[in-house]
């Protein structure tokens, strides 16, 4: 993994850059295809040993260029290896059809030979990216290939990260083809991050280590703010005020040990939470809360009149509308929150993620995490980070909470907004990553794990 806080990702633009750097060039872009092709012949012959004819399926650029060069390989390994757009019949085929400079989607005859790769029912190895998918955006606006496995030059691609792009790419590997790096738009998170969160100090009171103020948790749905309030702690708060429903007080003294439980009136709700949050840090608004008149109301006041950095999550985000505040928001949707907050569909949100991630962030004014197997944060004017940390196993109910509580922990110790929402996207998912048992996982079992992912 490169050295730093993030790896960069990169555009079409971007490698065009990087190869345009390399010395000699453009009389020097033999040398660099001879070096891609052979990364791929390598890296198709150590993933698939036993294979012995491979179908290379070349386009007329630069990409069906590197695709000649492993089928030459391929062959003074001893190894078949046929150019030929009819994969039926081989035991892998190499995707070498289109490169970084595609965009849109694939002409007719060209998606005909890319729904007969799909179809072959034998692995693929797709070069620099699978032949479909926008390298700058991750979009796929037609046909694209799904690769088993894709040899990528110089750096990851965003479309590689990025879903839907990120699907159809397989496991990736990144072969180094002798450029020099450079500073991307576009970042992925690396385990770096979280050393860039400060520790509690000899000197510090659990006044000093951050102190979150949690609201939610109406009756029926006091499981979600308790997780809430129990990551931040974990995530190294060190102080957390639960503040729920009155109703809803009963509940929360049996569920959770360690934070301080208020219960408010909905008739009073605004003022006593704005009291409590007077020795707050950082607030988190919304797990549990309920989407009532009277709960919207309440966000909305919340919003208008603290003057700390909240977190805005699950139902503080129902009928959410963009409001002036004297300090940062970060918003935690997922796609179908995101869509009713920009109007749109959530396939809409789906297709396009990185651009609905940054309308949200302009139109609201706020640091965007929109989760998903490609987390991405995104605040208004700033470059996209992306953190793929995160296994499967964290579509689970309450995994979303926990986030909430672990920005809120991060934001409370005075971290800069994207840089918390990156950094807890980072913790959450190395968390879930670590638990032993993944079939099965829930919630709390991330909890648990997040002082061990922080360390």
């Amino acid at each position: 993994m490169p050295h730093g806080l993030y790896e960069p990702l990169y555009s079409a633009d971007e490698m065009r850059e990087a190869e345009a750097g390399y010395p000699g060039y453009p009389a020097s872009v033999p040398e660099l295809m001879d070096r891609a092709g052979s990364a791929v012949a390598r890296e198709a012959m150590r993933a698939f040993p036993r294979a012995r004819r491979f179908a290379v399926v070349c386009g007329g650029g630069a990409n069906g260029g590197d695709g000649a060069v492993a089928a030459h390989m391929l062959r003074e390994a001893g190894r078949e290896a046929a150019e030929t757009d009819e994969p039926e019949g081989y035991d892998v085929v190499v995707d070498a059809l289109f490169g970084t400079g595609f965009r849109g989607a694939p002409r007719p005859e060209a998606a005909a030979l890319i729904r007969r790769i799909n179809d072959a029912g034998i692995p693929v190895v797709s070069v620099d990216l699978p032949s479909g998918v926008n390298a700058s955006t991750g979009e796929v606006e037609g046909a694209a290939v799904r690769a088993t496995l894709t040899v990528t030059f110089h750096g990851r691609k965003v479309g590689l990260v990025v879903a839907p792009g990120r699907f159809h790419a397989g496991r990736v590997i990144v072969a180094d083809i002798g450029l020099e790096q450079l500073e991307t738009r576009a970042r992925r998170t690396t385990d770096a991050l979280l050393r860039q969160i400060p520790r509690r100090a000899a000197q510090d009171s659990k006044y000093t280590a951050g102190v979150v103020l949690v609201v939610g948790g109406s009756p029926g749905m006091t499981g979600a703010a308790v997780l809430t309030a129990t990551a931040a702690l974990r995530a190294d708060a060190g102080y957390v005020t639960l503040a729920v429903p009155a109703a809803s007080l009963p509940v929360v003294e049996a569920l959770a040990l360690e934070p301080v439980k208020r219960g408010f009136a909905w008739a009073t709700a605004a003022d006593e939470i704005l009291a409590e949050a007077a020795r707050a840090n950082a607030v988190a608004i919304g797990p549990g809360l309920g989407r009532s008149d009277e709960a919207r109301a309440l966000v909305r006041v919340l919003l208008e009149r603290l003057e700390l950095p909240v977190v805005v999550d699950a139902d503080a985000l129902w009928g959410l509308a963009p409001v002036e505040r004297p300090a940062a928001t970060v918003l935690t949707p997922h796609a179908g929150e995101l869509a009713r907050l920009l109007g749109i569909t959530a396939e809409e949100v789906g297709e396009h993620r990185l651009e609905a991630a940054r309308r949200c962030a302009e139109r609201y004014g706020a640091v965007v995490l929109l989760k998903g197997a490609d987390t991405i944060v995104q605040g208004p004017g700033a470059a996209p980070i992306v953190s793929d940390l995160a296994p499967p196993s964290l579509a689970t109910a309450g995994s979303g909470d926990v986030l909430t509580g672990v920005i809120a922990a991060f934001l409370a110790k005075g971290v800069e907004p994207a840089t918390a929402a990156a950094a807890a996207a980072t913790a959450h998912g190395l968390a879930a990553a670590s638990v032993p048992s993944q079939a099965g996982l829930v919630a709390s079992d991330v909890v648990a794990a997040l002082p061990a992912a922080l360390s």
